[in-house]
């Protein structure tokens, strides 16, 4: 992925975990892991009660969309 493929409060895959992205900056996407929190109250915000994450423009080529249209 570029940058300008992410939006605010999209959703995607890094690695291997799930990633919400919550500001979009010109070199950079800040965004929140879905994975390592049990309480869904923690992802409302900002403020969020869990870390944000810079990923440069380095990091986001690792990134993909998750695919809405897939099915189990």
């Amino acid at each position: 992925m570029q940058i300008i493929d992410f939006r605010v409060g999209s959703e995607y895959l890094c690695g291997e975990k799930r990633w919400r992205c919550t500001d979009i900056g010109t070199r950079v996407v800040v965004a929140i892991s879905l994975d390592d929190h049990d309480d869904p109250s923690w992802f409302n915000g900002p403020p969020y009660a869990v870390p944000e994450t810079v990923f440069d423009e380095f990091d986001v080529k690792g990134c993909r969309p998750i695919d809405r249209g897939a099915t189990s």
